[in-house]
């Protein structure tokens, strides 16, 4: 194998080295939101403890009211009120226990909520490799990261996408005009919406246009510092999808967006 062929394998290791680092902070950064979420529910439950000691200390009393009128001598006169007195501690009694079992039943709840939380933490600290098999992200979602990166554009983009309807979701018309555009995607021109499409399009000075007709991914490189790559999978939402501005990922992946330029046809 010749210097040129075991560079180019050191160089994809060392950008799979690099998605999986990336990888990592992103679990470290869900890890750090769940911490907060367990944080949240710990101060929950102290607040709780400290609402059921409050009742706890309540019912105590108007126990205790309720033994001394029992146990004061009573003149025959006011046994009436006493017995009037006595029965409306009972009802409020009962509502302080009610309250309280409430309490304890938010308690539990609480504290079973904190546990499966913690249960999770747990398990993804296990996680080294993430596997996209059967990830879920939506184009949707793929066209809005799109649009966001966009918004930074300065001098030259090359996107691809599936096809010349998904350009309409980009907002092309609000690139500044000294933003050079080569796009890429799937145009059938006996189509008349993507006929129309295409003559919008190439009215604009900044774009030009071929027809890739794989439709197998989403690229955007903007200014040589940031790139999105989707791949599409077997499935509509089954997409993996890469986003960085470092250097050397932009390098390697560049060329996926020069092949797709480069496979396609000059309309």
């Amino acid at each position: 194998m010749d210097n040129y062929s075991i560079n180019k394998r050191l160089e994809a290791k060392d950008s799979l080295i690099k998605l999986k680092d990336e990888q990592i902070k992103a679990l470290e950064d869900a890890l750090k939101v769940k911490d907060e979420q367990i944080e949240t529910l710990e101060k929950t439950l102290r607040t709780k403890d400290d609402g059921t000691k409050t009742l706890e200390k309540t019912i105590k009393l108007k126990e205790q009211e309720i033994q001394k009128l029992n146990s004061a001598a009573i003149d025959p006169s006011i046994i009436k009120e006493k017995d009037e007195a006595i029965s409306q501690l009972q009802k409020e009694l009962e509502i302080l226990n009610e309250e309280l079992t409430k309490a304890d039943e938010d308690l539990e709840s609480l504290e079973l909520e904190n546990e499966k939380l913690r249960k999770v933490e747990t398990s993804s600290t296990d996680v080294k490799i993430i596997d996209f098999t059967k990830m879920q992200v939506p184009k949707s979602e793929i066209l809005k990261k799109m649009r966001d990166i966009l918004e930074n554009a300065i001098s030259n983009v090359t996107i691809v996408v599936p096809s010349i309807e998904d350009l309409q979701e980009l907002y092309l018309y609000e690139l500044r005009s000294s933003v050079s555009m080569n796009i890429a995607c799937s145009i059938n021109p006996g189509v008349e919406e993507h006929s129309e499409l295409l003559d919008e399009f190439e009215s604009l000075d900044n774009i030009s246009l071929r027809n890739y007709v794989r439709r197998d991914r989403f690229v955007l490189t903007r200014d040589g510092e940031e790139v999105l790559l989707a791949v599409i999978g077997n499935t509509e939402d089954n997409n993996l999808v890469v986003h960085t501005k470092d250097p050397k990922h932009i390098r390697l992946l560049n060329s996926l967006a020069t092949e797709s330029w480069i496979q396609s046809r000059k309309i």
